[in-house]
């Protein structure tokens, strides 16, 4: 495992806190070893640092008396939402607090004349879809995991949707949050635009839970497309691939998903999935629109892809096999991780300018081969993101040293092609260094601004700065 920094602990602040929230919440609230180790854990190899306390409320005036209550005595404050985040944002390096949002998981109002809903935080982004359908509307984040709304907005989650419907950052409204002193705010209204004062909502929005606990969303809703018109082709290279999907982009095709297997990706899904798919590079596309139109738009590609040596193009409207391609393309981790069993899965993403796609993921590709790496490649490439899952012997020390490498390196590839070392995944603990190379001196700012709100350091630390 990667070790994490401890922090201080205030011992006697945590002991008091547990014994006042004991008395207000009774069963709600837990101190059990295993349920303390699941609010600790995430889908990394970062060690497990677990909360002293689990709490579980069922209102924003709940979670702000616990916030009131850990400020009081300068305990640590971990919002935790469905556990999938992937760089430690959950951990608790100075112990404390964690505050369990998943009972607050009711849908408030949905505004269909307005295309928005407001939600709280514990709403998974599946359990809304399957509200809104009734009425036609659907929300189009989709980061593959069922995560919950508010951690989707605190780690400012995207998806395969986001290279024609944005990120979290562009679909909500305004937010609902208790500060680090415990006081309530909103950010906003549910106009669609606003210039009155600072943008408060952005700037909670990917903060991790440091300045705050989103206790409430305003989301902004997209009608469903008349038709869907899902598409697939194999490549001879990833580099082809990669060329195929700039392209695309360049042309201004409104391609809702642009997906990027490479061939053991591909090799992963069949097995896993039961898909017979040739195993090269392979594209996964969604277009949305009029019947006409997303018909046109698929065809458009098929015609680009022949350019770059594409084969087996198929396209679809049927929505079972629509579903079964997206299925296989979601299942891609566990599916991978059937490549080497018993081994575990190491994911990290990288996100660059679409022009610099081709050249980092075959660089990237390289690089594994030449560590002797098992690393399967998958990607949101429509925005130039991209993910490697490696898959790692944790007890063999070499093979964990040389996914280090590989780690820093890749990040250290991103930055210098003026991408970002996360695209989507967020900086928890696992990519505060690069964040200091990605950014530099606006990591200062960053600090005073978190110092300003939150003067002593309560609300999730440890991460990010």
């Amino acid at each position: 495992m990667v070790h994490a920094r401890a922090l201080p602990r205030n011992e006697t602040g945590i002991e008091t806190v547990i014994g006042i929230l004991k008395q207000r919440f009774a069963d709600r609230l837990q101190t059990g070893a295993a349920i303390r180790e699941q609010h600790g854990h995430t889908t990394t190899w970062i060690d497990n640092q677990s909360p002293d306390a689990v709490v579980y409320p069922h209102s924003t005036e709940e979670v702000s008396e616990i916030v009131k209550t850990c400020a009081a005595h300068k305990v640590p404050v971990i919002a935790f939402g469905t556990g999938t985040s992937l760089e430690g944002h959950v951990n608790a390096p100075a112990g404390g607090i964690s505050v369990d949002l998943g009972q607050m998981d009711k849908v408030l109002s949905v505004n269909a004349g307005d295309l928005d809903c407001v939600v709280q935080p514990g709403v998974t982004r599946e359990d809304l879809n399957m509200q809104l359908r009734d009425q036609g509307l659907f929300f189009p984040i989709d980061p593959g995991a069922n995560a919950s709304l508010g951690g989707m907005a605190a780690t400012r989650a995207s998806g395969t949707n986001a290279v024609r419907y944005g990120t979290m950052k562009d679909n909500v409204l305004s937010i609902e949050a208790v500060m680090p002193n415990g006081q309530i705010i909103r950010t906003g209204q549910r106009a669609k635009k606003s210039s009155a004062g600072y943008d408060l909502t952005r700037l909670l929005i990917g903060a991790e839970g440091t300045l705050g606990i989103i206790t409430e969303l305003t989301l902004r809703l997209q009608g469903i497309p008349e038709a869907i018109t899902s598409a697939r082709c194999s490549f001879p290279s990833v580099d082809a691939a990669c060329q195929a999907v700039i392209m695309t982009i360049q042309y201004g095709i409104p391609v809702a998903r642009i997906e990027l297997l490479d061939d053991m990706s591909v090799r992963a899904a069949n097995a896993y999935s039961g898909l017979t798919l040739p195993e090269t590079p392979l594209l996964l596309l969604e277009f949305h629109g009029s019947d006409s139109g997303a018909a046109e738009q698929a065809e458009t590609f098929g015609q680009i892809a022949e350019e770059f040596g594409g084969t087996d193009f198929a396209a679809t409207s049927t929505t079972e096999e629509r579903n079964k391609l997206w299925q296989a393309r979601h299942d891609m981790y566990w599916a991978s991780l059937q490549l080497r069993p018993g081994a575990r899965g190491i994911s990290t993403d990288v996100c660059v300018p679409i022009s610099r796609l081709a050249e980092c993921v075959t660089e990237t590709q390289r690089k594994a081969a030449q560590l002797g790496l098992m690393a399967p490649i998958v990607g949101h490439v429509g925005d130039g993101n991209f993910h490697t899952l490696v898959l790692l012997d944790m007890e063999n020390d070499n093979e964990v040293t040389k996914a280090e490498e590989f780690v820093g390196w890749l990040n250290d590839l991103a930055i210098s092609m003026d991408g970002t070392c996360t695209g989507e995944h967020g900086i928890g603990q696992g990519k505060k260094p690069y964040l200091v190379k990605e950014l530099g001196p606006a990591i200062d700012f960053m600090s005073a601004i978190k110092t300003a709100l939150d003067p002593d350091n309560i609300m999730n630390p440890g991460k990010i700065i």
